[in-house]
């Protein structure tokens, strides 16, 4: 066998590789939690611009909810887990939950 064919072989017995499952992280609109409170929590933990951050607040306070970002489930799920733990903190119920893509 000859290395090009060889090098074909060898990909064939490879696992395929699929790209893991993704989630998006939510904020979700509340009476309490200040409009710059949320700014600063998508900036600080999901690394968004200000104007972008203001963007997504500003889905939070219109539709109820905001997509702070995307990643794949452990991430999502401890980014949602510090953004309550961080709010609680400061004494504001901000909830942010993880679902499916």
């Amino acid at each position: 066998m000859d290395h090009e064919n060889q090098e074909q072989g060898d990909l064939a017995l490879a696992p395929k590789v699929t790209e893991p499952k993704k989630y998006k992280v939510l904020i979700h609109n509340d009476d309490f939690t200040p409009m710059d409170f949320v700014v600063h929590i998508l900036v600080q933990f999901f690394n968004k611009p200000e104007p972008m951050a203001t963007q997504i607040m500003l889905d939070v306070h219109k539709k109820g909810y905001g997509v702070a970002g995307v990643y794949i489930l452990e991430i999502a799920e401890m980014k949602a887990m510090q953004v309550q733990q961080f709010a609680r903190l400061q004494k504001y119920p901000l909830k942010a939950t993880v679902e499916p893509e």
